[in-house]
């Protein structure tokens, strides 16, 4: 492996972007929501931002507040922050997205040059059963990474999933990323992807579904589903209960999807003996979901013999460590 100084793992998600790096012995992690909203201009408001230090920018005439504090100002205002990505991909219906993409790497990188080191971002795999539409996604991260002087490759969202948390059992075994926008699955064999897919029900489908049920605003839900949702059966409001509702909904989706990709997959490998399958990614959070994941799993007939269903250990940072851990093998 290479200098652990000379290389950077990054999780581009719906939801987040998390940068990943080794100084030393111990992994280091920055995060900041992958959202932006715009707040009027003044003076006060913008050397506040500055004392605090929020990241924003100045655009025509107004404050542009991107990263993790675009939440906490579009609740404040009653407003939905503006998403650059949808569904894994750069939002087509967001003008400003590559923009404050630009902004979101800045605020994490720094703006000074990347002088050549090594940068492996995630994408998100094929979605099922649909065209492969990722081709100008992983185009244009990869060219704006380049601009900011990074020597930059790609790594499937699920495979960094299964180099990050698999190590144990040879990188053979199903890595999951549950995250905003998509939900991706790898069957890895010793390390080679073998089967590779994204379903679309995902956190933004809990988020927008439970909005239009609930009547309430997405980000909202966001922020009630992120900070006191869990599964116990026994909601003490409606939001929660919409939220539970949707929630089963998607694990369902999960788990028929990952049956339907197998039962079409026209060489999948014997295995030989039960294979590990872990879960990762921020819609993995709430106490509960692995319970939930594995009841569902069990009332269907799993087209492999698994041998365990465990969570990542850092469900938030799984993507960025395997793209981190594949950016550190390449040298």
């Amino acid at each position: 492996m290479s200098s652990n100084n000379s290389a950077i793992g990054m999780d581009v998600g719906t939801s987040r972007v998390v940068l990943a790096q080794k100084p030393g012995k111990e992994f280091t992690f920055k995060t900041q929501l992958n959202a932006f909203v715009r707040i009027p201009y003044s003076k006060i408001t913008e050397n506040v931002l500055k004392k605090e230090q929020v990241p924003y920018s100045i655009d025509s005439g107004e404050l542009v507040v991107h990263g993790n504090e675009s939440e906490r100002f579009a609740d404040l205002l009653g407003r939905e922050t503006r998403r650059p990505m949808r569904a894994g991909l750069l939002n087509p219906g967001e003008p400003e997205s590559e923009a404050q993409m630009r902004q979101i790497f800045r605020s994490l990188l720094g703006s000074e040059s990347g002088d050549g080191k090594r940068l492996f971002f995630s994408v998100p795999a094929p979605p099922l059963g649909a065209p492969d539409n990722t081709t100008y996604h992983e185009a244009t991260i990869r060219g704006m990474l380049s601009e900011m002087g990074y020597q930059v490759q790609p790594v499937s969202e699920g495979l960094a999933v299964v180099y990050g948390e698999l190590e144990d059992s040879n990188y053979t075994g199903i890595g999951i990323s549950c995250g905003g926008g998509l939900c991706n699955v790898c069957l890895a064999y010793l390390s080679v992807p073998v089967l590779n897919f994204s379903i679309s029900k995902a956190g933004d489908f809990i988020d927008s579904s439970a909005a239009q049920a609930a009547g309430e605003l997405a980000t909202r839900i966001r922020i009630v589903k992120e900070s006191g949702f869990h599964f116990n059966g026994h909601y003490s409001d409606k939001v929660q209960q919409v939220i539970g509702v949707y929630y089963e909904d998607m694990i369902q989706s999960l788990v028929n999807g990952i049956k339907e990709a197998f039962s079409a997959a026209k060489s999948v490998p014997k295995m030989g003996r039960p294979i590990p399958l872990v879960l990762s990614g921020g819609s993995v959070m709430p106490k509960g979901f692995l319970e939930r994941f594995e009841r569902v799993m069990k009332s269907s007939e799993f087209p492999v013999p698994v041998s365990e269903i465990r969570l990542a250990k850092e469900p938030l940072h799984s993507t960025a460590r395997g793209t981190l851990f594949a950016a550190l093998s390449e040298a």
